[in-house]
């Protein structure tokens, strides 16, 4: 059973919400601070603040323009967020290749779906460059951001086609223009 929520704004008392999923994250905020806690993967953004659920069953929203990033993890530590914040070798998975440079000049490397439908209004999902570590994805708020550069296409429709092979002389032709 899902108990009543009478705290979030748009909700009148008593409502009761559907079950969902929700994912583990810590937000890091501009100011160097995160918070622990849970989203729901598919709305977490609402009105240009970010809807957490934190570690005490509190729902806390967050400005968008203090948040450096949401981190999807498998677990909650303290840690840095990985090891390598760049790719070592050209990745091997598909989607878009970018670069991201922070506003406090902190420079990422991770991949994006190379899908319109995929991009948010309010920021970008990233795969970071170490898909062992904790983190699994980012989200980046476009407010996070100096500039975001796209370094390569990976993979894609081209790939997946097959060149055909190149017609052999039809030995019949009436060679032309020959001197």
């Amino acid at each position: 059973m899902v108990p009543a929520r009478t705290a979030t704004p748009g909700l009148q008392t008593g409502t009761r919400l559907k079950p969902s999923t929700h994912k583990k994250v810590i937000v890091r905020k501009m100011d160097r601070d995160s918070i622990q806690g849970y989203v729901a993967p598919a709305s977490f953004v609402v009105g240009g603040k970010l809807e957490l659920l934190n570690t005490a069953g509190k729902v806390v929203l967050i400005d968008l323009q203090d948040t450096k990033g949401v981190y999807f993890v498998r677990e909650f530590t303290e840690s840095e967020p990985f090891a390598r914040k760049t790719f070592a070798t050209r990745p091997r998975t598909e989607g878009l290749w970018v670069r991201l440079k922070f506003r406090d000049n902190e420079v990422m490397e991770g991949l994006m779906a190379n899908d319109l439908t995929q991009l948010a209004a309010e920021g970008f999902l990233i795969a970071p460059p170490d898909s062992r570590g904790n983190t699994q994805r980012i989200f980046v708020p476009r407010s996070a951001l100096l500039e975001l550069t796209v370094l390569a296409v990976i993979g894609g429709p081209q790939a997946r086609r097959r060149r055909p092979a190149a017609a052999a002389a039809d030995s019949r032709q009436v060679p032309m223009f020959t001197e």
